[in-house]
């Protein structure tokens, strides 16, 4: 969607960009809070994936949210993928995302 890479590698660390809850076959934005969020932890995890790492491995996660008030859900399929392993995560509510996203989501993981 723009003039950047979808992670890079730095000291050992994979730095992804952000992504958003488009099936990556069909380019569609999935419907609802719960279905973005799950396809956004399934986007990065092929991003880290393709660049020598996996979900296990990340350190930090920031989530951009539209709507606070659908924490909760977000919060219920985030923790069903990071339930041994619970990197820091920060979570902000923004205006606006890219495609009408609902949520946006960024990490940092090890090699």
């Amino acid at each position: 969607m723009g003039p950047y890479s979808p992670a890079i590698e730095s000291n050992g660390y994979i730095f992804t960009a952000g992504q958003i809850g488009k099936d990556p076959v069909s380019d569609e934005l999935l419907e609802g809070i719960e279905n973005q969020t799950r396809q956004v932890i399934k986007n990065l995890e092929s991003v880290l994936t393709e660049a020598g790492s996996s979900l296990s491995k990340i350190i930090k996660t920031t989530v951009f949210i539209t709507d606070m008030d659908q924490y909760a859900k977000m919060n219920e399929v985030y923790s069903s993928f990071f339930s041994d392993h619970k990197p820091a995560r920060s979570t902000v509510q923004v205006v606006k995302l890219p495609a009408g996203a609902l949520i946006e989501m960024e990490a940092t993981a090890e090699k």
